[in-house]
């Protein structure tokens, strides 16, 4: 299954069931009603972003300090080890959503 997040001022986010979900329950609208279809508007955004910006930064630094504590004693490549998509990038476009219909004050829904 996929989620589409529309709006009126930009294009269609596409996103796989598993990351949508993700990023609903990030930005506090995890609950059973919001993961089928919902609505977040401009004012509930500045909080969404934050919560976002938030978890990518502790994502980020848990990835650090893994690195760090599992120092191999060769370099592995990312296709070696197999590429990780990171939260930040994931969010990267559903942030820059937020962001614009925040600044146009058009709300953002979703459905399943």
């Amino acid at each position: 299954m996929l989620y589409k997040f529309k709006s009126q001022v930009t294009g269609d986010l596409i996103m796989l069931e598993p990351n949508g979900r993700q990023m609903l329950a990030l930005m506090g609208k995890g609950d059973a009603d919001n993961l089928i279809k919902g609505i977040l508007v401009p004012a509930e955004m500045p909080a969404a972003i934050l919560a976002l910006e938030l978890a990518i930064t502790q994502e980020d630094e848990a990835r650090e300090v893994s690195e760090t504590a599992t120092t191999p004693k060769t370099e592995t490549s990312d296709t070696e080890r197999g590429a990780v998509v990171s939260l930040s990038q994931r969010a990267a476009p559903l942030l820059k959503m937020m962001q614009r219909c925040h600044a146009e004050n058009t709300p953002i829904i979703w459905g399943v």
